[in-house]
């Protein structure tokens, strides 16, 4: 893929709120996602404060050739069968969507009145998952992140574990859990152990989230054949936010193949795919490794996945508490980071988890990895934040929280910005925590 007229910074839309500065969906985003309005379900782009219906649009006449069979594939109640036939497509609808947007397409007014006819408000929509999860690996990414739970080696540097540095590390999670944003989460039962080390079953006392950027595959590979690292780019259809939820004392009890029900009681993702044709222009140099690390090995480099393999996408976690929401005081952030500052790049993630062979399929989801940056303003989990629990953060009304209570609601924000070009977003992320079951 390459930059094109779809990414023009000039390029507005007659659609007023798609021009708005703060708008996460000016035309050059357009992501794809999965709508419902009067019981029934269906694909759509995401412009300004509007969805296009796809369906609709096909019935008016709007799509043809590439486009068209791109816009039938993504008008179901999923997006799988689009994002099985790549990512070309899905460009080619994109670029129609944009000229049809313009608001120097020629014939505008004629245009204009048929795009608005499928035009559905999105706060008359509900946002439903956007595809059907086939299978769900998340990764450990951020040697900041394992740094401040571990802590620094003697020369200064985050420990890590002794692979982290060789391979991106990862573990399968439950792809059942996956759920869309919006959706409560239940705090788990489940095993851990008390002050005095001694186990116990109950609620979960250190429930905790972690900002991460969750990757959708494309057409994926046959089982027994690896992607090499030049061709894992293809591969990668688009982008959302995700929470990967923590249960910090089941989790940490019962590891040792590796996380289990400490983590798979709730995923939550952003319901808009923010396309990787979209994501272009905020490719950056991949994450400077320390001097005396590793270099990668021959299946994970490429000078190109080194050149541009980052993003420079700027993400946040915010809580709202039932303090705040009664009080009507705005959300807190606690984390402002980068994705740019991920060990491994998406690319590399991608190779490395189909080198053995592992078949990855359509709607297959990928985390990245908590999203932390050197700062501790750039902790991306309540772990990191308050050094593994002993230092309560305080927020602005003076509440205080080492782990989340019951009737927190987490919300997730991602703005990627060049100058040059124009910055889009991903719409939020959100989840509220529900009491455990008695």
């Amino acid at each position: 893929m390459e930059l094109n007229q779809t990414h023009d910074p000039a390029r507005r839309s007659w659609l007023s709120d798609a021009n708005n500065a703060t708008t996460d969906f000016p035309i050059q985003n357009l992501p794809f996602g999965v709508f419902r309005t009067a019981g029934r379900a269906r694909g759509g782009v995401a412009i300004g404060d509007h969805i296009v219906d796809l369906g609709a649009g096909l019935e008016a006449g709007l799509f043809a050739d590439a486009a068209a069979e791109a816009a039938r594939a993504a008008s179901g109640p999923s997006l799988n069968r689009l994002m099985a036939m790549g990512q070309g497509p899905a460009s080619a609808l994109r670029a129609r969507l944009s000229d049809l947007l313009r608001d120097d397409y020629p014939e505008r007014g004629r245009i204009e009145a048929l795009v608005r006819r499928v035009l559905v408000p999105t706060a008359q929509a509900e946002l439903l998952m956007p595809a059907q999860v086939g299978q769900f690996t998340d990764f450990l990414n951020s040697s900041f992140h394992t740094g401040r739970i571990a802590g620094n080696d003697e020369q200064g540097n985050p420990k890590v574990p002794p692979a982290f540095k060789w391979l991106p590390i990862a573990y399968n999670s439950r792809a059942s859990s996956v759920v869309v944003s919006g959706t409560p989460i239940r705090r788990p039962n489940g095993q851990w152990r008390d002050a005095g080390a001694q186990p116990r079953f109950g609620p979960e006392p250190n429930l905790d989230f972690e900002l991460e950027l969750g990757l959708w595959i494309g057409p994926g590979n046959e089982l027994g054949h690896p992607i090499p690292i030049a061709q894992a780019g293809s591969h990668i259809f688009g982008f959302c936010l995700l929470n990967d939820w923590s249960a910090r004392g089941i989790q940490f009890w019962e590891s040792v193949l590796g996380p289990f029900l400490g983590k798979s009681m709730g995923t939550t993702v952003s319901p808009w795919v923010v396309t990787a044709e979209a994501m272009l222009p905020f490719r950056c140099a991949a994450f400077q490794h320390a001097a005396g690390d590793p270099a990668p090995l021959p299946y994970l480099y490429s000078q190109d996945e080194q050149a541009q393999g980052g993003y420079d996408l700027e993400m946040e976690a915010l809580i709202e508490t039932a303090a705040m929401r009664a009080r009507h005081i705005a959300p807190a952030r606690i984390c402002l980071s980068n994705f740019r500052y991920m060990y491994w790049t998406l690319g590399q993630i991608l190779t490395h988890h189909a080198s053995n062979g592992c078949n990855l399929g359509p709607g297959d989801l990928l985390g990245s990895g908590t999203c932390s940056g050197p700062a501790i303003e750039q902790a991306a989990c309540l772990l990191e934040k308050t050094l593994r629990g002993t230092r309560p953060w305080t927020l602005p009304d003076g509440e205080q929280r080492v782990y989340l209570e019951d009737d927190d609601e987490v919300i997730f924000r991602a703005r990627a910005s060049r100058p040059g070009y124009v910055t889009i977003g991903f719409g939020e992320c959100r989840g509220r925590i529900l009491p455990a079951l008695a």
